[in-house]
Formats: structure tokens, sequence, C-alpha cells
């Protein structure tokens, strides 16, 4: 079930399950961590402004790409990438 803060598409999340193995249900738990980072996503940001959650999530550190849209966080994508918890643990050592 969505959180009525999040939306995404449901196609999108059918095939991000299949490559990446997570669902954008459970992506949207990331902004929840009170030490997430937030981070602009410089490279992929064209015709709006593209964002990378990074948040703990069980033992591991999820990233999330997504934007903003109509006052809702849209979910693009969920990975686990070991870049992404590299960014974490360094900006959190930094706080």
């Amino acid at each position: 079930m969505k959180h009525s803060d999040f939306d995404w598409d449901e196609a999108k999340n059918l095939l991000n399950q299949q490559k990446h193995g997570v669902r954008f249900e459970d992506a949207q738990y990331a902004f929840g961590d009170p030490n997430r980072v937030i981070l602009e996503d410089v490279l992929h940001s064209q015709t709006e402004k593209r964002f990378h959650c990074f948040g703990q999530m069980g033992n591991d550190v999820l990233t999330v790409r997504f934007t903003y849209r109509a006052k809702k966080i849209r979910i693009i994508g969920a990975a686990y990438w070991r870049k992404g918890r590299k960014i974490y643990a360094q900006e959190n050592s930094a706080r």
C-alpha cells in the first residue's frame, strides 16, 4: 500500500523488482531513516530535478532515485548500491 506522500509508476515498480529485487512499496521506508541523506542527482536532472535518498533498510543502505511531482515524492528506482552505502557512511560520519 502506498503512503499518501509517495507515488510511482506500477510498470516501473515491477521492472525494478525484477532488476534489483526492491519493491517501491518498501523503498518509501528509506525516507523514514532519521539519518537519511538526500542529494541532488545532477547527472540525471534535465527537465525536472532528480534526487537520491540514501536510507538504512534493515542491515543495508538503500538508494532511492526520486523526483517531486504534484507535491508527492515520485519514486523512479531503488537498489542496494555500494556507492550509496559509501555516501551514507561519509555523510553520517561528518555529522
